[in-house]
């Protein structure tokens, strides 16, 4: 049931029926799917609600601890579409305070037990997708099926940097935007897990409660209860053929034609940011999952991500970038900009930091970003903290500067203005942003597809999305697409842009070679 209707229909009208059902906790993955067997069995034998719509989510709590990610690889690889997001570690991560909806969530951290980690998703109860530019009334259409009430019925999901730009064939089945609320999920706690299904049905989506109850269990049939956890190892696939788009030559082309516009009287243009992708055919086709597993080795501090709607490859990333975050009617975002790698030893590192610190051509790339996204938070927040306002990000290859800003909203309903308003930034597109995007869509010979465009989740009193970059669009026939880009302003050169660019991809390029993935390092923030 694609979610956002057609024509006339009235999609601000609430749903019937939106509700959490938590069954009794159960001691194993194995008992909960039992459990959640029943209880689907017991809404098929029950009389039809009297209302024309609704969503039903049904929850286990599993008492112990088993990693979302572990599960969705049990999976069958056939099973779409599917999804993964796991939360960065930060303090203001969001908390679920009781796992039965009845309490908001929480940011507070006391009750580190119940800190929702990571949530994986099979098959959907309602999607969202369409061709057309995500819309206030498209924001509408994923609210309708959510509730404050209902904290982990959520709509994941993803969105094209450049939604006016042609989809190319690979992100055909991403549409425009891609969301969904799973029909079967796995919840990882920071002590416990959950498993749940829901159903959502709607009489003018042409989806009746039979049909919805009908299609989960068809889902349920496929799902194995049986987790195998899985070691980080992963299959290195042999490179038979690589290929950069732009080349070289072509590279170092473009940033010229951007540095001419730069400095240019009659441009206004400050920064623009040109990407690269980069195909990598191999003798056997990548798990995208095993992927997206073996950078979770480097991610506790980044977001990781995986969508794959039907029929196509899947969308994943280790992202340490931050689009914003909603609790209610607080929104935090953050400026992240400048780029070098980490020193081998403790003193070149804190050299190589400083330098960046000191730098004047990355002090003006980072400060464009912040006080773009400051001036963005004015226009539709009350109040505005930019706190810290220039510091490093340390993340395992590579250290960045650093901004972060917290907003107060007028109403919830401005999370659309956010959203639409912040996205995209100049860390992923320039500055002004018309003008930089006009420019990457004559540079750019590839289609971007969702790489740098916002990808998370929308809920009831709480929202996040990260910048969807250091990603990747892997299997069915594509083999793996890299992407990567990197801001030009005043002083860039091509050759250390182009260096760049290898730094940001080499986390994927190391599960190619015989390389010891880095062990997880503890994210620092330093003056």
């Amino acid at each position: 049931m694609n979610g956002c209707g057609g024509g006339d229909y009235p999609i601000r009208t609430p749903l019937g029926v939106i509700e959490t059902r938590t069954l009794p906790a159960a001691p194993t993955p194995l008992l909960a799917a039992d459990s959640l067997n029943s209880a689907i069995y017991g809404l098929k034998s029950a009389d039809s609600p009297a209302e024309d719509s609704g969503i039903i989510r049904i929850e286990v709590p599993i008492q112990e601890k088993v990693e979302a990610l572990d599960w969705l690889r049990s999976q069958s690889d056939t099973l779409l579409p599917r999804c993964y997001f796991s939360g960065r570690d930060s303090g203001d991560t969001a908390l679920i305070q009781n796992l039965n909806g009845d309490d908001h969530a929480s940011s507070n951290g006391h009750d580190s037990q119940h800190k929702l980690l990571s949530v994986a998703g099979l098959g959907s109860a309602v999607s969202f997708r369409h061709l057309h530019p995500f819309s206030l009334d498209d924001w509408h259409s994923i609210k309708r099926f959510l509730s404050n009430k209902c904290p982990l019925i959520r709509a994941y999901g993803a969105m094209r940097f450049d939604p006016r730009s042609d989809i190319a064939p690979e992100w055909k089945g991403f549409g425009s935007f891609y969301f969904m609320v799973p029909q079967v999920e796995f919840d990882e706690f920071k002590g416990s897990s959950m498993l749940a299904a829901t159903i959502a049905w709607d009489k003018r989506l042409s989806r009746t409660y039979e049909q919805a109850i009908a299609s989960l269990e068809a889902t349920m049939w496929q799902v194995s209860s049986v987790v195998r956890r899985l070691n980080g190892n992963t299959t290195r696939a042999a490179v038979l053929h690589q290929t950069h788009v732009p080349n070289k030559v072509s590279w170092d082309s473009a940033v010229n034609r951007a540095l001419d516009l730069i400095s240019s009287k009659n441009s206004t243009l400050v920064k623009v940011v040109l990407a690269r992708s980069s195909r990598l055919l191999t003798m056997v086709e990548i798990d995208p999952l095993e992927w997206l597993a073996s950078l979770q080795v480097e991610g506790d501090n980044a977001y990781q991500f995986c969508l794959q709607p039907p029929e196509s490859p899947a969308f994943i990333g280790n992202t340490p970038e931050r689009l914003f975050y909603r609790n209610r009617l607080n929104v935090y975002s953050e400026a992240l900009a400048a780029t070098r790698a980490r020193g081998r030893t403790e003193s070149l590192d804190l050299q190589i930091g400083n330098d960046l610190l000191s730098s004047a051509k990355d002090h003006h790339e980072f400060a464009v970003v912040r006080e773009n996204i400051r001036r963005k938070f004015e226009t539709v927040c009350s109040s505005t903290v930019v706190e810290p306002s220039k510091v490093l990000r340390k993340l395992p290859r590579v250290q960045h500067l650093y901004a972060k800003l917290t907003g107060t909203l007028e109403k919830e309903d401005d999370e659309f203005k956010i959203l639409s308003s912040l996205h995209p930034t100049p860390a992923v597109c320039g500055l002004p942003t018309e003008e930089a995007r006009i420019l990457i869509s004559e540079i750019e010979k590839f289609d971007r597809g969702m790489y740098a465009g916002p990808v998370g989740w929308f809920g009831g009193a709480e929202s996040e999305f990260a910048v969807g970059i250091r990603s990747a669009l892997v299997g069915k026939g594509v083999g793996a697409l890299l992407y990567a880009g990197t801001g030009i302003v005043e002083g860039s050169n091509s050759d250390l842009e182009w260096q760049e660019l290898e730094l940001k991809t080499s986390q994927f390029k190391k599960l190619m070679k015989n390389e010891a993935p880095l062990s997880a390092m503890m994210e620092k923030i330093e003056m």
